[in-house]
């Protein structure tokens, strides 16, 4: 943990910039080091075929960012992190947000440790 998921709709794939946006959250965590245990950070992101936005009458576009980390943290933690990021969201899509009708949302899924199972030896490498 953590885990980020990104979904995005298909229709910004070309000026979306994903490899970028998932960079710079990792910086953003792994700044938090040892908040975030770096090796248990993984992203992914999904692109949307099938999708409808609000009344399905424009070309709308959303991302959806979900933050997915064990219980354990402090509120104060978890709030300081989730207002980076958003803000690191905003501001990579500034531009595209200018051009075009697009949504974008972040939430923060955090889950009890006795729900999750793991085998990772990634850990070793930054201990």
């Amino acid at each position: 943990m953590p885990h980020i998921i990104i979904e995005y709709t298909n229709n910004i794939k070309a000026d979306a910039n994903i490899p970028v946006l998932l960079e710079r959250i990792h910086e953003v965590i792994i700044s938090k080091s040892p908040l975030f245990p770096i090796g248990g950070l993984r992203s992914r992101a999904i692109e949307l075929q099938d999708y409808r936005v609000a009344d399905g009458k424009e070309d709308d576009a959303f991302v959806h960012v979900m933050l997915k980390i064990g219980a354990g943290r402090s509120e104060e933690d978890k709030k300081a992190i989730c207002d980076e990021l958003f803000e690191v969201i905003k501001g990579h899509f500034t531009e595209l947000f200018s051009k075009r009708y697009l949504a974008l949302s972040m939430e923060l899924v955090e889950f009890s440790e006795s729900g999750t199972y793991k085998h990772n030896n990634i850990h070793k490498r930054f201990k």
